[in-house]
């Protein structure tokens, strides 16, 4: 068994006095026993840092953990020769890809990782140099992020084997292990959390200690946010035996451990909504957390794009309930590590140093940005097997496929910028959509480089289209965690950019809660437009129910209204994907040609077609196998009773 929950010797060494450039950056060294790491306030405090450093890079998206957004219809990235993406995306892995081929093999880890904050749960009192204030919250955090690793196991691999409170038993019997059952993983992370929620601070500076140093580690608010994404998770078709949305049982019917107990929900359970809702409102009942505005600007638009902007760009802003420092060097540089990580790939080849244009959203996030007049979703769907030269679209939205506009002007964060003639598509769409996205032939936001974002095959491009060499290859470019009139001068310029990546934020509670509203029976359709409404509004939208008169009593059209404003708000937020598998929608989302614009043609005009020949890669795939990850092989064949997914 040290394969698969490996005790890892190397995590019993003392911690001694690291220095780390934040708190989620440690280095291990020194053999030491347990009394000699948490008999001091500094090894103590450095453990902990070192829990904390299991947390999947989820704001890191062209690598690591973050590769999920690639998995998902959100995303094409330009680095389609990365050997690292192909496979998840095409579907051509097994339970046998070796985890250095694919990104996703992550069951050993977070096993490390809970077995290392039971070891913290049951030492941190041996600290003295700590009072008890400090020492009860280390034991809350260290129980949090138990809780949390072990969903990143659920949200994987579906259920898995719990532990509880005892430490990982190396000499146990392989084959004695399998997995617990879906209700068990869910009460076991939900009773943590309450436990640790009891003695989680609301501010990290109510401990006496300086928030400025303590900022990001876990508060009250951050235990109830994921209590509430797990019961959302909990209550959704992949989990609650199918029920309105669909049924799950068609996959996971009849699977059970070795002691022949489902691992799966037979039946669909309405009030897991109302359980889940509850959740969702404990968060709100704290009172501290409020949606990004912004007051300032004059022009509406621009004001609610500032507003959205500021959720990413202004750290440890009012609606981060929490969030994280990027964790290493490379995370949001162009140095070592990971090789092209998020700051250096938003850009296309535009900046003065590097920019490769890698990260770059699907047509199909394009098209899911609502129209600003109508407060629509222009794209209702797609003729054929998604073909996203083909959309459907609403007629009663605003929304024109076809044709240019002579003299626009730019309406956000591009004031001084010379009017373009431009893509009626790009025209009229709400404020998140220009803050999130630069389309072909658009200035990039930064005055002082005064250059347009042109993405075809001619020598006056900024980014000119190639089939061999880096190019933002969809045909347009993704600017959300870009500030304003930044320039990129050379590698300080991009490690002085470091945001904080919002990993539980308020507009998830609000879209969670106008979700369950919708779903639980009865329905309570009024709360669910009020909370859908408060994130629309946000974004300069008029509330759903005038946008939609239709709405009035359709469940359907509401859940897929909710469904794609998930989508738009939290774009490349790594959500898009387990929202997509928690809803069983995957099958019929993801599989697609690599649609972009005709990047190959050599005008602009002809640019805005839409083509599958551009870019060079096979098409995306999605099967019943691919809702859950398969348990590797390495595990299977020392647990031989493990009960492994479906399709594998």
């Amino acid at each position: 068994m040290k394969k698969i929950y490996l005790l890892a010797t190397c995590l019993t060494m003392a911690l001694l006095l690291c220095s780390c450039d934040s708190w989620f950056d440690v280095t291990l060294d020194d053999q030491a026993n347990m009394e000699e790491i948490f008999s001091k306030r500094a090894t103590t405090h450095n453990y902990l840092s070192h829990i904390y450093s299991y947390i999947p890079l989820e704001e890191e998206v062209v690598g690591s953990d973050g590769w999920v957004v690639a998995r998902s219809d959100e995303a094409l990235f330009s680095f389609y020769q990365w050997v690292n993406y192909i496979p998840y995306r095409t579907g051509n892995y097994s339970s046998a890809t070796p985890t250095s081929a694919l990104f996703f093999n992550y069951w050993e880890k977070f096993y490390i990782a809970i077995k290392q904050c039971t070891i913290f749960m049951d030492n941190v009192s041996l600290d003295l140099d700590d009072n008890e204030t400090v020492r009860t919250y280390m034991k809350a955090e260290a129980r949090f992020l138990r809780a949390y690793y072990y969903f990143c196991l659920f949200r994987q691999y579906g259920p898995v084997f719990i532990w509880g409170d005892r430490d990982s038993d190396e000499t146990i019997l392989g084959s004695s292990i399998d997995r617990n059952t879906v209700e068990e993983n869910i009460e076991f992370m939900v009773s943590e959390l309450d436990k640790a929620a009891v003695d989680l601070p609301l501010y990290v500076s109510d401990t006496g200690e300086g928030a400025d140093t303590w900022q990001g580690r876990v508060t009250k608010g951050a235990a109830l946010a994921l209590k509430a994404r797990i019961l959302m998770t909990a209550a959704s078709p992949l989990y609650n035996g199918g029920g309105a949305q669909g049924n799950a049982n068609y996959i996971y019917k009849g699977m059970t451990n070795k002691d022949g107990h489902y691992l799966f929900p037979q039946v669909y359970d309405p009030e897991k909504w109302k359980r889940a809702a509850e959740a969702c409102e404990d968060v709100l009942s704290l009172n501290i957390y409020a949606l990004c505005t912004n007051s300032t600007e004059v022009d509406p638009l621009q004001r609610a794009a500032s507003a959205y902007e500021s959720i990413f760009q202004e750290p440890w802003n009012s609606e981060t309930i929490w969030g994280w420092w990027s964790r290493t060097s490379s995370a949001y540089t162009y140095l070592g590590g990971s090789g092209a990580a998020i700051g250096v790939s938003i850009p296309p080849h535009i900046m003065p140093y590097a920019g490769f244009g890698g990260i770059a959203p699907s047509l199909k996030l394009v098209d899911s940005y609502p129209m600003a007049e109508s407060g629509r979703y222009p794209v209702i769907g797609y003729e054929g097997s998604n073909d996203y030269s083909r959309p459907i679209v609403d007629d009663k939205s605003g929304y024109k496929t076809d044709g240019f506009t002579e003299g626009y002007k730019q309406p956000v964060d591009a004031s001084w910028a010379p009017a373009i003639k431009a893509h009626n598509s790009t025209i009229g769409r709400d404020a998140r959509y220009y803050a999130c996205i630069v389309p072909n032939g658009f200035y990039w936001p930064c005055q002082a480089l005064n250059k347009k974002t042109t993405l075809y095959n001619n020598s006056e491009c900024t980014s000119r289209w190639s089939a061999v060499n880096d190019c933002l290859r969809v045909g347009f470019a993704w600017r959300k965690y870009y500030k304003p009139n930044t320039i990129f001068n050379n590698t300080g310029d991009y490690q002085a950019v470091k945001y904080v990546y919002p990993a539980f934020r308020l507009a998830e509670i609000y879209l969670s809660l106008a979700e369950a509203y919708n779903e639980m029976e009865p329905r309570n359709e009024a709360k669910a437009f009020e909370n859908l409404n408060k994130v629309r509004n946000r974004a300069g939208l008029n509330n759903i129910e005038d946008a939609y008169p239709e709405i009035h009593g359709n469940q359907d059209l509401l859940r897929w209204c909710i469904q794609k404003e998930r989508m738009v708000e939290f774009g490349m937020e790594a959500m898009r994907h387990y929202d997509a598998t928690r809803w069983m929608i995957a099958k019929s989302e993801y599989p697609s040609a690599n649609w972009t614009l005709n990047l190959s043609a050599s005008n602009y005009e002809d640019s805005y077609k839409r083509v599958s020949t551009d870019f060079v890669g096979d098409p995306a795939t999605f099967s019943d196998r691919d809702y859950l990850f398969p348990i590797s092989s390495q595990q299977l064949a020392e647990m031989t009773n493990m009960t492994q997914n479906y399709g594998f």
